[in-house]
């Protein structure tokens, strides 16, 4: 087989090619010498489903469905390609990245405490309306979080790694910090993001300010986090930790002003057309000796 990819829908929809279906699910195909294209299997980052990568001796693409791609860089070769999923998890990320803010900065958790309580507990909150709310790393995900935004009221500033109309450097962040009340963190991890929320980063935060991440856990130092949180300074509203799966008993559970999901962002009814869309393509693009799109590692 040519293409070896992770989606039923798409392997059905490329009938009239040689592709193979692998989910990760079920037993490897025995025979891997053929493949081009090897579509990683979504889930639960786990090396075994990079490992085939060096077991396929014509391959020369390899494909992501998520958004990040540290994972695969380890298995890759002198000559391959890496695609990622831009895209795939924009709308399903964004609205996370909304409803952690709406929920910590409105006190969900206590609601849902209290109600589990059977108790009526009246209170104010900080709310969403007029705050100023920097979103770090603008790329697909961080615009469509922006979009989502739009109805609230709110002033919303960019930073990324490169500068544009409307988009300020990453070098000037430390001028931005201070007058965010809500900090949104979207960019991917690399070596120059791996550990950037780090002592000094949340230490020029405001006082109150709220950091939501739905990035990667390695982008925000934990001890740091935690020593900030134990102050009761700040709140964090994080979908990725640092550890993960975080354990049960890690000091984050307990720590004051946080909310913790389980690395969800991307897991709703909205990733499988996606992601069939985006192999499809892909497949189509190759076959034809087409340019592939979302190229993050060149030749």
């Amino acid at each position: 087989m040519r293409y070896l990819l992770p989606h039923p829908d798409a392997v059905a929809d490329l009938s009239d090619l040689d592709v193979g279906l692998y989910d990760g699910t079920q037993p490897l195909p025995e025979n891997l010498d053929d493949v081009e294209l090897y579509a990683v299997p979504y889930g639960i980052i786990d090396p075994r489903l990079c490992e085939p990568i060096t077991r396929m001796p014509r391959l020369n693409v390899v494909q992501t469905v998520t958004a990040g791609y540290d994972h695969v860089l380890p298995f890759l070769r002198p000559g391959l390609t890496l695609a990622n999923g831009r895209g795939v998890h924009d709308a399903a990320t964004a609205e996370l990245a909304v409803t952690l803010t709406l929920a910590a900065r409105r006190g969900l958790p206590q609601l849902v405490r209290a109600g589990d309580e059977g108790r009526w507990d009246p209170y104010w909150s900080r709310g969403l309306a007029d705050a100023r709310v920097l979103i770090v790393g603008y790329g697909s995900i961080g615009a469509a979080i922006e979009r989502r935004l739009a109805g609230f009221e709110v002033a919303v500033s960019r930073v990324a790694r490169t500068a544009r109309p409307g988009v300020r450097p990453i070098s000037e962040i430390a001028d931005m910090l201070p007058h965010a009340d809500v900090v949104i963190l979207s960019a991917p991890l690399t070596p120059e993001t791996e550990g950037m929320v780090n002592s000094d980063f949340l230490a020029k935060m405001a006082d109150g300010a709220l950091l939501v991440n739905v990035s990667r856990g390695r982008v925000v130092d934990t001890d740091a986090l935690l020593t900030e949180l134990s102050k009761g300074r700040m709140h964090a509203a994080l979908d990725v930790t640092e550890p993960e799966p975080l354990p049960a008993g890690h000091p984050l559970w307990s720590a004051p002003n946080v909310l913790i999901s389980p690395h969800v962002g991307g897991l709703t009814a909205a990733l499988s057309p996606r992601a069939r869309r985006l192999l499809v393509n892909q497949v189509r693009r190759h076959a034809a000796g087409e340019p592939l799109a979302n190229v993050v590692v060149a030749p």
